[in-house]
């Protein structure tokens, strides 16, 4: 009997639209949709996708209490033997969309789920332990290499089998007895690395790129200066709507006639922090305030005429370097000499 197979995707693969429909409301089809053309094609031997179920990405991380469970019984309706999600590569929001489908799906229907995510997208870490996921490139031209990959997997459980590989560690704890105690085996470690030996660690820490600084700028007082921050300020109302965690997006916003950033004028978008303060005086973040007050006294030369913002929480390094070399663009184009960078 063919195994029975339901796909989970957003509102852009599914061929809704892009920004402009990331409000859509759950909705389900039969048969596939968007990549599950391919999916399909890969499992056509042992599995049929027989629904696809669609979601906004910011409808459905906006209402995620409401979205869960009308999603879960979308996906129940088709009676399937396995949940794919996905692939969301780099799509923050897409991810951390999965990965509640991927968690509804393990616990309360204890199914199977098979998804794709890029190594950074913030959805991995939190929900990586309720599927099988594959790591994928940090956009949609990996998904040549995904479908495949994700197809593999899903074959191999729907066999019934455990599979072997070809999976983002699951981050599940296995309890084991060591020879020795941990703080002797840290002490042995130290001493092999102060001594020059090698040793091999317990815990692989990540390697971030370390960045060399830029020469002194020789005289401040003609220097062109920018603002940049991390911290999320943004105009009262977040026109550009920049999401306060796992950010897709910078902006770009003018400080003509503005000296003084408050809460009639604007705010901060930045989760993961309490914004009582930010709120009330956003120059605790951004300090417009002081730059102006610089400016006039003649401390440097100039200031370019924008700010920029984005949201640091949650961020994958890959988009704060795209929104870095989009923003140095623009600031290069108008000769700024060194650029004040804020976070929370």
């Amino acid at each position: 009997m063919t195994k029975r197979i339901v796909h989970y995707i957003n509102q852009f693969y599914a061929g809704i639209g892009g920004e402009d429909k990331a409000d859509h409301r759950p909705e389900r089809r039969d048969g596939f949709a968007g990549p599950g053309m391919a999916l399909g094609a890969a499992l056509k031997d042992a599995a049929e996708i027989v629904g696809t179920v669609i979601c906004g990405d910011s409808y459905f991380n906006e209402h995620p209490d409401e979205v869960t469970p009308q999603v879960l019984e979308m996906i129940r309706g088709y009676a399937p033997d396995l949940v794919i999600v996905g692939p969301a590569f780099n799509a923050g929001r897409y991810g951390m969309a999965c990965g509640m489908v991927a968690k509804a799906v393990s616990e309360q229907l204890e199914l199977p789920v098979v998804g794709g995510m890029y190594i950074e997208n913030p959805g991995l870490d939190l929900y990586k332990r309720y599927g099988y996921f594959v790591e994928t490139a940090n956009s949609a031209t990996g998904m040549r290499q995904a479908i495949p990959a994700m197809a593999a997997l899903a074959r191999t459980l729907l066999a019934g089998e455990q599979p072997a590989g070809g999976y983002i560690e699951r981050g599940l704890r296995k309890n084991y007895f060591a020879e020795k105690r941990g703080s002797r085996r840290a002490v042995d470690m130290l001493l092999k690395k102060l001594a020059g030996e090698s040793f091999a660690t317990e815990y692989a820490m990540p390697v971030f790129d370390r960045v060399e600084p830029q020469p002194a700028i020789k005289d401040v007082r003609r220097a062109r200066l920018a603002l940049v921050s991390s911290g999320g300020p943004v105009p009262k109302g977040n026109p550009d709507h920049i999401e306060s965690s796992s950010a897709s997006k910078y902006g770009k916003y003018s400080l003509k006639d503005i000296d003084d950033l408050n809460a009639q004028n604007s705010e901060t978008a930045h989760g993961g922090y309490d914004p009582v303060y930010a709120n009330q005086d956003l120059d605790r973040v951004l300090p417009v305030d002081v730059i102006k007050e610089l400016l006039r006294d003649g401390e440097f030369g100039s200031l370019h005429e924008y700010w920029y913002s984005t949201v640091g929480n949650g961020t994958s390094v890959a988009n704060a370097k795209k929104y870095a070399a989009a923003i140095a663009e623009q600031l290069l184009a108008d000769h700024v000499d060194g650029v004040i960078l804020t976070s929370t």
